[in-house]
């Protein structure tokens, strides 16, 4: 009936239609159907593919931002990383150390001062030791940036740690301290088996410096920092462990702090054996007030890179061993 009415309809205009070139129109509702079948079949298909992405995005996520709890030396409890990769380094200690235990490729960022070792010198600079470039640090996007003294801490971590980034304080008090902060960055790191290897080697040098001076007399030692002004090393000087592991006593081992300041007239009085200079640019020779003491009279001036003097690093047994060797030459000579 239906093909009738429609070909008495065509025919009317003179068409010559027939059943079969009809059939066409027959199937225009089923084929947008079937079209609106598939259309639900692809929308299934992005969904199930959307949320299988979504699911691996946040398993990914929830791996980067895996974390573990650990303590600095100011007894803070912070979270690190499971996996530490990007790091900066605010003070030149701290960029020995991190290369040292191998793990110098995770710096991104480093002070001014940083030049050892050779490779340290390439890494991107942040400003000094003191005065930072807080958007240059962020802009670089470290997971933690190391600092080495409290008084660091205080002017910027709030902004840090709002980027994200932790702060992890470093400030060993003598040898010891030194050895253990290298175990922690091996650990921080996942670098134990280079960090062994390091301590097991300081462990022997420093056994072997004990060896030498052992029964030997102590030697009243002045460390002078600078020469004008006059400042050298305190109480709180892991120095002044230094000086006596060497085979010598500091004769400023009781003043307070770790690097005072201290008057002519006090300087004169301690009337040295051996003086030890930091030596840089501005600190070559000793201070005028130790004219007429012993060590000058006895030509116990002896010299120490400023670098190697200072920083607690691997190489203040390089300086441990030099000022041994200073103030005991004799014990060398087997």
């Amino acid at each position: 009936m239906f093909y009738n009415q429609k070909l008495a309809i065509k025919n009317t205009h003179g068409y010559q239609l027939s059943a079969i070139s009809y059939q066409p129109f027959r199937i225009v509702f089923p084929a947008k159907n079937n079209l609106r079948k598939i259309h639900f079949v692809i929308l299934l298909f992005i969904c199930f593919f959307s949320l299988t992405a979504c699911k691996s995005a946040n398993q990914t996520a929830q791996t980067e931002v895996k974390m573990r709890d650990i303590a600095d030396d100011l007894g803070r409890k912070i979270k690190i990383p499971e996996k530490v990769e990007r790091v900066v380094s605010l003070a030149p200690n701290l960029t020995e150390n991190i290369f040292a235990i191998g793990a110098g490729d995770r710096l991104v960022g480093v002070t001014t001062f940083c030049n050892y070792p050779e490779d340290a010198q390439k890494i991107q600079k942040v400003g000094d030791t003191m005065n930072p470039n807080m958007e240059t640090i962020i802009a670089l996007k470290p997971q933690i940036v190391f600092v080495s003294t409290a008084s660091q801490i205080e002017t910027f971590t709030k902004t840090l740690e709002a980027n994200n980034i932790t702060v992890f304080v470093t400030n060993p008090k003598d040898l010891n301290g030194v050895l253990t902060n290298l175990r922690q960055l091996g650990e921080i790191f996942g670098t134990p088996e280079r960090t062994t290897i390091l301590l097991n080697e300081l462990f022997e040098r420093i056994a072997a410096v004990d060896e030498q001076v052992r029964d030997q007399p102590k030697t009243k030692t002045f460390v002078q920092i600078s020469k004008e002004p006059l400042f050298t090393i305190g109480k709180e000087s892991f120095l002044t462990e230094i000086v006596e592991r060497a085979g010598g006593i500091s004769v400023t081992k009781d003043v307070a702090t770790a690097y005072p300041k201290i008057s002519k007239e006090t300087a004169l009085a301690f009337n040295p054996d051996v003086l030890i200079l930091s030596e840089s640019p501005d600190n070559t020779e000793p201070n005028d007030v130790f004219k007429n003491s012993s060590a000058v009279k006895n030509k116990k001036v002896f010299k120490v890179n400023a670098d190697i003097l200072s920083r607690p690093s691997p190489r203040i047994v390089d300086a441990l061993e030099q000022i041994a060797e200073d103030l005991h030459p004799q014990t060398n000579d087997n």
